[in-house]
């Protein structure tokens, strides 16, 4: 494998790589990265990259008159894709990437939060980058917004609240509804960094108690993670 140049945005404090830099740091990539929270926020040349790799946050990609950076980041992963580019993204990173190829992304049906399954579609069982993974896999999510399919895209996983979970356009470009990269730690600093979300009564919204009780799923998930990090950086 080799030595990949590895760009990440992140959008608040308490969503970072977590797992994603064990599996960089351990196979001797290089890390950069952007965060957007900051000020004046500092972004690479397309050619000083080799991957763009965009992170969660509790903002909405439509909340550009309160978020005015958006714009620019769109335009940013939309320009890394068309350079061809590996671009990765996770929660709001996929809805970002939808967002920039075109689609609408819009408040779904049920705000999903916790340890809930998702299931491979067809695209997905015969998708390269999906071919290690199990039929049905128990992951983490946290998010309330969805998204139209970019022209192009494949819809690779579902669940029962929310239909697209993850989409691939092509073999580089990769949208992950889910966070298959939390770890202990990472779980317990969202649920601290956005405790309010926990306190609706809603089908898909798990309670803090019960997300720390299936705590266990990291691990299954960091490995699964892993595998595909691994067919991204050498498909």
């Amino acid at each position: 494998m080799a030595i990949l140049r590895i760009h990440y945005f992140q959008h608040v404090p308490f969503e970072g790589l977590a797992s994603i830099e064990d599996w960089a740091r351990q196979h001797g990539h290089a890390l950069s990265s952007t965060a957007w929270f900051e000020h004046d926020p500092v972004l690479p040349a397309l050619d000083e990259i080799d991957w763009l790799i965009v992170m969660g946050g509790p903002m909405g990609t439509y909340e550009e008159q309160r978020l005015p950076w958006l714009r620019r980041e769109k335009l940013f992963i939309r320009e890394a894709i068309d350079a061809g580019k590996t671009v990765l993204g996770i929660c709001l990173g996929a809805q970002l990437i939808a967002s920039a190829l075109g689609s609408a992304v819009y408040p779904g049906p049920e705000k999903e939060i916790g340890w809930w399954p998702i299931k491979k579609t067809e695209a997905g069982r015969g998708h390269p980058l999906f071919a290690d993974m199990p039929d049905e896999f128990t992951v983490f999510h946290w998010h309330g917004d969805t998204f139209d399919l970019p022209e192009g895209a494949q819809c690779l996983a579902g669940s029962a609240a929310c239909a697209h979970q993850a989409f691939a356009v092509g073999d580089r470009v990769l949208g992950l509804q889910f966070h298959f990269e939390v770890t202990p730690v990472a779980v317990r600093q969202m649920i601290k960094g956005d405790p309010d979300d926990l306190l609706r009564d809603a089908p898909y919204i798990q309670s803090e108690a019960k997300i720390l009780a299936n705590i266990h799923h990291a691990d299954d998930n960091n490995r699964v993670l892993a595998g595909l990090l691994h067919r991204l950086a050498t498909s």
